[in-house]
């Protein structure tokens, strides 16, 4: 894999860890990290069979704020669009 400087259309890299994420203080990366935690423990035949009854709820709950969150976001960043669009235009009159 090679390097190469950001350009302008790039997205920010995330977090990667639950650590990272939690300085960062990036609450849409720190449940990405956390779903990712998860879901390796939910998959991992070493889990005790007596937690993985919690480990997949608390995986599905996750998930479902992760959806909401970014759901809540786009629909900021669309009455964001609509309130630009909307402005007064002095010209118009």
């Amino acid at each position: 894999m090679s390097l190469r400087v950001a350009g302008p259309g790039d997205a920010p890299i995330p977090p990667r860890t639950i650590e990272e994420a939690a300085e960062a203080g990036d609450q849409l990366a720190l449940l990405e990290a956390l779903r990712r935690r998860l879901a390796v423990a939910c998959q991992d035949e070493k889990t005790p069979p007596r937690d993985l009854a919690a480990l997949s709820r608390r995986l599905i709950e996750v998930d479902r704020d992760i959806k909401a969150l970014r759901m809540r976001e786009a629909e900021e960043a669309a009455d964001a669009r609509t309130s630009r669009s909307d402005a007064f235009d002095a010209s118009a009159i």
